[in-house]
């Protein structure tokens, strides 16, 4: 029991240097790693969403810091962001847990695919007039969705979006994904919590794990060529979703 802890404080560890580096909570990376090592699969899709809440605030501080938080982005996010992550959350209980498994698998593999393809890329909006709040709402209200079903924040889809959709530069999408992630963690925890899917002790072992390095990683993220980080984050993706898809599929 005691190494299981041990390796689950490994595993946050690890999600939480990533999160930090590349402005995502990672919960959608650690639910297809813990359920690898057997911890039942509605349990691994929400132990990793608590500890995105101080993680990401930790990751956030760092981006902020440097000026790397976009205000407007950020508070039109949560204003339609949280609802709609409430809804996904509740909408989780009449969803099978190994099909919610499958999905972040496969979402793995997608964003992996997306970064390789396009990191060096610039994904610079036009103008300023894509920051509307019509925009920002849309991106909100489909990563809430997305992030409350799924048992995690959003992040792996907020940085993204917020680059293609609204043309926010990169650092200035990873470090206001981080700021609204944890925003977006809270009514899903509280959720997950209410229908009895939380461990504590996974939920703990996690954390201890993963918010000391989400600090970490956002340290060396705002220091480090973006194009390459992306790129090698993106290729470890792939290789991981497909992996997990392949563990699963057997």
């Amino acid at each position: 029991m005691t190494e299981h802890l041990l390796l689950i404080v490994a595993v946050g560890a690890g999600i939480g240097f990533l999160g930090g580096l590349l402005g995502k909570g990672g919960s959608a990376i650690a639910t297809p790693v813990l359920a690898a090592m057997g911890v039942p699969p509605i349990v691994a899709l929400a132990a990793p969403l608590p500890a995105t809440v101080p993680g990401t605030l930790v990751a956030a501080q760092r981006y902020r810091e440097r000026g790397l938080v976009d205000g407007r982005v950020l508070r039109w996010s949560l204003v339609t962001g949280v609802p709609a992550t409430i809804v996904g959350a509740l909408a989780s209980r009449w969803i099978d847990a190994g099909a919610l498994v499958l999905v972040t698998d496969a979402i793995l593999v997608g964003l992996g695919l997306r970064l390789v393809l396009r990191a060096g890329v610039d994904e610079v909006g036009e103008d300023a007039a894509e920051l509307t709040p019509r925009r920002i709402a849309a991106v909100a209200v489909i990563v809430g969705l997305a992030g409350g079903l799924l048992a995690n924040s959003g992040g792996f889809l907020l940085a993204p979006l917020f680059i293609a959709v609204l043309g926010l530069p990169i650092k200035p999408a990873l470090g206001t994904s981080l700021a609204v992630a944890a925003a977006l963690a809270v009514p899903g925890t509280l959720v997950h919590l209410a229908l009895g899917h939380l461990d504590p002790t996974v939920v703990v072992a996690f954390a201890v794990g993963s918010v000391p390095l989400s600090s970490l990683g956002a340290k060396v993220a705002v220091r480090t060529d973006p194009t390459r980080l992306e790129r090698g984050y993106g290729i470890a993706l792939v290789v991981l979703g497909l992996g997990f898809l392949a563990a699963t599929a057997l």
